[in-house]
């Protein structure tokens, strides 16, 4: 862990180990969430505990819930980091405990923020028309829109598992399970002009077969992936957390206010059951209303 020292993570070990006499196991646990949070804070630029903000800390639970994990796992992560936090202000090391100001997941709203359809076109059409990577951009954005595939899903889509003159992609979920989802005609777009025009500049034979590369052209991360849906919402102008899931959410609302079946919404997320795709019936009631005057005899 000497590549951590800055953030004395042998240290809390120890105060683990020897001042609250927590069994190895649970040592283990407390270390791995703790070491799986400073690579996140490393990757923003945060080299000392003193740099983090409690702003970095809402984004790393914010990171964690858009890979899905549940919220028992997000509050073990979330108990580990508050520990270590807390030692270090014991330790002097800390003034302030940034993670006073975190809400817990149990505070938080079920359901992201669904975008509205100008909303999702301003994001769409946010990145730079002539930054060299518009068109990677703007393809992952209009893919991820098009297809509500995760964030995981959409890093390591292969190549081989997209067919462009189809409109449609091969992606494997969770339990490695594969679904085909389309993906249409704009998207499509968007993906033949990256896979033409910028692709081929950034593979250098370490891409590993993948579709999003990046900048040194290696598959492109989740979180990379993620950074660039906060930027774009950014340029965008819009004031809300905007996230790969937040996408995906979207996707779901719009079908199914659309008029799309529930199973099939269901079948195209990759949800194994239907109870998890229900939550994203929550399209406006006057829809719903709407729906019920124009189809219910009796209405």
């Amino acid at each position: 862990m000497t590549e951590f020292a800055t953030f004395r993570l042998e240290q809390f070990e120890d105060y683990l180990h020897f001042e609250r006499g927590l069994a190895h196991r649970t040592v283990v646990a407390y270390r791995g969430d703790v070491i799986r949070m400073v690579e996140f804070l490393r990757e923003r630029g945060r080299s000392t505990p003193e740099s983090v903000e409690h702003t970095d800390l809402r984004d790393y639970l914010f990171h964690l819930k858009d890979a899905e994990l549940a919220a028992t796992t997000i509050r073990r992560v979330l108990s580990s980091v508050r520990g270590y936090f807390r030692f270090l202000v014991e330790e002097g090391v800390l003034e302030s405990d940034p993670t006073e100001r975190l809400d817990s997941p149990q505070t938080w709203r079920t359901l992201p923020d669904v975008l509205s359809k100008e909303e999702v076109v301003a994001l769409l059409e946010s990145p730079e028309r002539d930054h060299p990577f518009h068109w990677r951009d703007r393809a992952i954005l209009e893919l991820l829109y098009a297809t509500g595939v995760r964030v995981s899903e959409l890093a390591t889509l292969p190549l081989s598992q997209l067919d462009l003159a189809s409109g449609l992609c091969v992606v494997r979920g969770k339990g490695s399970k594969e679904r085909v989802v389309p993906f249409g005609a704009t998207a499509g777009e968007a993906l033949e002009r990256y896979l033409r025009q910028v692709r081929p500049e950034l593979d250098e034979g370490e891409s590993e077969g993948k579709v999003f590369l990046n900048r040194w052209g290696r598959p492109l991360s989740r979180m990379g992936l993620w950074k660039l849906v906060r930027s774009a919402a950014i340029r965008s102008g819009m004031d809300k957390d905007v996230s790969p899931h937040t996408l995906r959410h979207t996707y779901a609302t719009h079908l199914l206010e659309g008029g799309a079946d529930l199973a099939a919404v269901q079948e195209l997320l990759g949800h194994a059951d239907i109870s998890t795709t229900q939550i994203y019936t929550h399209v406006d009631r006057e829809y719903l209303h709407s729906v019920h005057r124009r189809f219910h005899p009796r209405s």
